[in-house]
């Protein structure tokens, strides 16, 4: 259902997750090049799980508890990626005198992605109060 917040919050995390790393480098390595997150089989593994969460979970609008469930994974998932993200960039390799590499804004869509996952946790948590308290009533 798309008029319910949280599915909006969900579809921006698959714009984020699943469009935007394909457009937007994660840094810029020291010979000039450009570091997309598909260069690493890993990130690209990861990314993909993260995607195919976020479309499990807007498919799953019926089942509130499933959907906040992973969206939960979800969010683990992108925290173990930034953290993956930021070890590298600081182990990136030596720098020469002249050439120095910049670490993209790419990095921390993942951090976007989270506070749209929780945004949308929450919409799952105010719903599903909202229909507990209307089995209460009857």
């Amino acid at each position: 259902m798309i008029q319910r917040i949280q599915t909006v919050y969900l579809l921006l995390t698959f714009v984020v997750t699943g469009v935007l790393m394909f457009f937007i480098p994660l840094w810029t390595l020291n010979t000039g090049k450009a570091f997309y997150f598909m260069q690493d089989q890993f990130y690209t593994i990861l990314l993909g799980l993260s995607t195919m969460l976020t479309i499990v979970s807007i498919i799953s609008f019926k089942k509130r508890q499933n959907q906040f469930v992973m969206n939960r994974l979800n969010i683990i998932l992108n925290l173990i990626l930034l953290g993956l993200f930021v070890y590298r960039s600081l182990n990136l390799s030596g720098e020469a005198a002249n050439a120095v590499s910049e670490k993209g804004i790419g990095m921390f869509l993942p951090i976007v992605a989270i506070v749209l996952l929780v945004l949308a946790n929450k919409a799952i948590k105010k719903d599903e109060d909202l229909v507990k308290s209307v089995d209460r009533l009857r």
